[in-house]
């Protein structure tokens, strides 16, 4: 029922933006959710999901833009929530972060992003509506966040070997590299003369076999878009094409031509010119691979467990 009625709230906010700025301002300084006695807004969630928003926009019109603006938006108010009983329980444990470290921190970010360029920091937070103040503000909430979450999940940084290899068995699969074939395609749409154009396929497979050169004949009959290339896709894995595409490509030996096959709107002849098997990295060369991503999942095994912990222990209600 909580995430219904977010889901809605969310879906109006997205309406709003699209129909009326001075209507959108109210609610976007309003009250997404509550964290104990702390308040989340509406203007922290776009702080936080603007550049995403950008980019979404680009990309999704209609009814699918509002469900991917919603969606990110309900994972920003989650972020939230969860930064906020972060810093809660830093405040709790009455721990401190001296104004001095936030200083250096600012200065470090002037040298290092800006070429010590202060001016040019200041306009840049100033473009992005902030003051120096809330700038600082926003950085000791990050430096909290990290701090608080390194200290809470403390992985053990030792995995036993027998789990490593345990994991490089289970996971073979991601530690091979993918059958290879070098191949050229000609392709005849098949236009409003279905049979003219089998037949002139079948011609084309018979030049071919009686001697033609491949690439010649794409050159010259081919309706797709490597026609100018003669035909070459260069090397491709089984990840490449289609799957009719695929499963016909891949039988070929190097150096046999395909028959016709008939592909929705399209004939197609394929040619494979070589062929290369996949190979299977060894335990010793990606041992210490493994190793880093057991203990990373580990990490995000405790930061879960532990967030859930915190929540437990909040008041937390969403709008």
């Amino acid at each position: 029922m909580l995430r219904y009625r977010l889901s809605s709230l969310l879906f109006g906010l997205a309406a709003v933006l699209a129909s009326g700025q001075a209507h959108a301002q109210d609610v976007l300084n309003g009250i997404a959710a509550v964290v104990n006695d702390e308040v989340i807004t509406f203007s922290q969630v776009r702080e936080l999901v603007g550049s995403k928003e950008q980019a979404i926009r680009q990309q999704f019109k209609g009814e699918e833009l509002v469900e991917k603006v919603k969606e990110v938006r309900l994972q920003a108010i989650n972020d939230l929530i969860d930064r906020q009983i972060i810093i809660q329980e830093f405040k709790k444990q009455k721990f401190q972060i001296p104004d001095y470290f936030i200083g250096d921190r600012v200065s470090t970010i002037i040298r290092e992003e800006f070429g010590g360029d202060r001016q040019a920091f200041t306009r840049t937070i100033e473009a992005q509506g902030f003051t120096m103040d809330r700038f600082k503000d926003m950085e000791r909430d990050k430096i909290i966040v990290q701090e608080m979450t390194r200290s809470a999940i403390k992985a053990n940084t030792v995995v036993p070997e027998a789990k490593i290899q345990e994991f490089y068995r289970a996971h073979i699969d991601q530690f091979s590299t993918d059958e290879s074939m070098k191949l050229r395609m000609i392709a005849i749409k098949k236009s409003d003369s279905t049979a003219s154009r089998r037949r002139l396929t079948e011609e084309i497979r018979t030049k071919i076999t009686d001697g033609a050169d491949f690439g010649e004949m794409a050159h010259m009959y081919s309706d797709h878009n490597t026609q100018d290339a003669y035909g070459d896709w260069g090397w491709i894995d089984k990840k490449t094409l289609n799957e009719e595409l695929t499963k016909a490509a891949f039988s070929l030996k190097a150096g046999d031509v395909s028959r016709v096959l008939d592909i929705s709107d399209t004939y197609y002849l394929l040619y494979s010119e070589a062929k290369k098997g996949g190979n299977q990295r060894p335990f010793t060369e990606v041992r210490d691979e493994i190793e880093k991503l057991i203990i990373q999942q580990e990490r995000q095994k405790l930061r879960l467990e532990w967030l859930q912990k915190l929540r437990k222990k909040a008041f937390i209600k969403m709008y």
